[in-house]
């Protein structure tokens, strides 16, 4: 899943190839992408792109004042074309759900593999409309994110770290991967509880947020949007990695299994070299 880095990547790349350019035409393939009907998405045609941002994990792209907001889900993705195919998209086939032509023959396909579709595009005349931006908490790179923010956020949480890093209405834009990622850099267990932190582990674990998203991004910054998937696996410390060892101490990175993912964890650095029990309802064995 494309997280809060890969996006902010997407967005720089999208800023240089889309802002000032007329939009020919915008088709959705997939049934399921649309998440909006009105206006249409022939609203879209012939506007001119004057601004891409992001929102925690959304991509959004300002065409005067119209408003395309994306989400690319678990399994999305958006591929760059200087020259898109002529031939028109055919619905149905294969895993492309949207395609977006720019004047002059460039564009951009959005496609979803597997057969869960969550990939989602809202056509709105505010961000704000699309539920899922409404609901995100702050930006975790945004310059008033210090460390007595990130510390009342967390207050009266009383659920595992791993969970609240997780959560867009409390962070915006951090998922499964850089919270195993963030956790390893903190040397915490993902399933230590949040009230349980000293403030001495709130202001590791917001360092850990900081450093690992700033670098992440600076990782991906200038890349072309095909290859930000294998920069993002590239970086991973532990994420993904299970069964290798642990580029800091050498231990065998570990995994915890649930119903549709998974988390990775190094047991020397993060867990006082306990082993947390691979079963959904795993705790900390104490």
């Amino acid at each position: 899943m494309p997280e809060l880095p890969e996006v902010e990547a997407l967005r720089d790349f999208l800023a240089t190839h889309l802002v000032g350019h007329r939009i020919a035409r915008a088709q959705p393939v997939a049934i399921s992408v649309l998440k909006t009907y009105d206006p249409p998405l022939t609203a879209l045609d012939g506007r001119t792109v004057t601004g891409v941002e992001r929102y925690g994990k959304f991509l959004d792209l300002d065409a005067d004042g119209l408003h395309l907001a994306l989400h690319l889900a678990r399994a999305g993705w958006l591929r760059w074309h200087d020259a898109l195919p002529t031939a028109p998209p055919r619905p149905g086939k294969g895993p492309l759900a949207l395609r977006v032509a720019l004047e002059g023959g460039a564009g951009f396909d959005l496609t979803e593999a597997g057969t869960r579709k969550s990939l989602a595009a809202y056509l709105v005349h505010d961000p704000q409309e699309v539920p899922g931006i409404a609901r995100l908490g702050p930006d975790p790179l945004a310059p008033d994110f210090d460390r007595d923010r990130f510390a009342g956020l967390l207050a009266g949480e009383r659920r595992q770290l791993k969970g609240a890093l997780r959560d867009q209405s409390l962070i915006a834009g951090i998922g499964n991967a850089y919270s195993d990622e963030i956790l390893h850099v903190a040397r915490m267990s993902p399933f230590k509880q949040v009230d349980r932190l000293t403030d001495d582990e709130i202001s590791t674990l917001y360092e850990a947020v900081r450093a690992t998203l700033t670098d992440a991004v600076e990782r991906s910054r200038g890349l072309a949007a095909g290859r930000l998937k294998a920069e993002k696996k590239s970086g991973m410390r532990v994420h993904g990695r299970t069964g290798e060892p642990c580029p800091v101490c050498g231990d065998t990175v570990r995994e915890v299994s649930f119903a549709d993912s998974s988390l990775q964890y190094c047991a020397t650095c993060q867990t006082g070299g306990k082993i947390l029990a691979d079963r959904r309802m795993s705790k900390l064995l104490k």
